[in-house]
């Protein structure tokens, strides 16, 4: 019952058909609504940290080697930055977003008792059911667009109640573990905030892992059982994104975009590009979507 109430609340903020084209609604800060109407060819972006819930259709999420599907009341939930590759395997397709604030994951990690598995490594991408009251509660948080009197008092109650809730989910464990006793799951988010913030220059692993407190072999391990991947893949991946964003919407050339995002060699730049997004950097020059 929640999720019918919720499919159809969602829907009223989509007037006009998609022809086949993603559309988008933002009916709060942090809340956004996806909708779709034909399937989709894998495109890659950088993730967040988000709950996605899907109340129709069914998406598909490659994470490195690890692709997981997901379907009508699974969700997806991201705890650090990640790049993936994504597309819609099953129309019509409508989905809920919901921007997981980690400042607010931090507060309630001490109020809430910590589970078997804790401190464990896990991914940063996982799926699971959506129970009824997380669904219940995402219901109730979508409603507060429909009366903007309430939001400034009810949206922040709400919000921490969709954040305990994810918490104490089976598989809140992820977030748990990022403010853990251990630390190294949080560690490999503050490694990531250091290459997302330098992914320009070289890495050099052992000084990044010795910045976030790790041996380098304790880095490199944990890293790729949180990420499915290496920090040099993680970081040509970020390359690669930027580059397009580069040329897609800035109208940089070819060259600018390679040497911008940190490549040295412009053979090697359009080698990669070409490998990730099926197509010559010169193609999607312009292609602004």
């Amino acid at each position: 019952m929640h999720l019918e109430k919720l499919i159809e609340h969602a829907s009223r903020h989509f007037s006009t058909a998609g022809n086949g084209h993603p559309q988008t609604a933002q009916p709060l800060d942090g809340l956004r609504l996806l909708r779709q109407d034909a399937p989709s060819s894998f495109e890659a972006s950088l993730y967040e940290p988000v709950l996605c819930l899907v109340l129709q259709g069914r998406k598909e999420v490659a994470i490195g080697a690890l692709t997981m599907s997901f379907g009508q009341q699974e969700c997806l939930l991201v705890s650090h930055d990640v790049p993936v590759s994504s597309r819609i395997t099953e129309t019509p397709y409508l989905a809920l977003v919901f921007v997981v604030n980690l400042a607010t994951v931090r507060e309630l990690c001490a109020e809430v008792p910590a589970a078997a598995g804790d401190g464990e490594p896990t991914r940063a991408v996982v799926t699971h059911q959506a129970d009824s009251g997380l669904v219940d509660a995402l219901h109730r948080y979508l409603a507060l667009a429909d009366s903007p009197d309430d939001v400034k008092v009810l949206g922040p109650i709400i919000s921490r109640e969709i954040h305990y809730r994810l918490l104490v989910a089976p598989f809140g464990g992820m977030l748990r573990s990022l403010f853990g006793h251990d630390g190294r799951v949080g560690a490999i988010a503050r490694a990531i905030g250091h290459i997302r913030e330098d992914f320009r220059f070289p890495i050099a692993i052992p000084d990044l892992a010795r910045r976030v407190g790790m041996s380098p072999s304790s880095f490199h391990r944990h890293f790729k059982t949180v990420t499915e991947t290496t920090p040099l893949q993680y970081q040509k991946e970020l390359r690669l994104l930027e580059a397009r964003r580069l040329l897609r919407s800035s109208g940089a050339s070819v060259t600018t975009a390679a040497f911008e995002v940190g490549y040295e060699s412009l053979s090697q730049f359009n080698r990669e590009y070409s490998r990730k997004f099926g197509v010559a950097p010169s193609q999607d020059m312009g292609r602004a979507r």
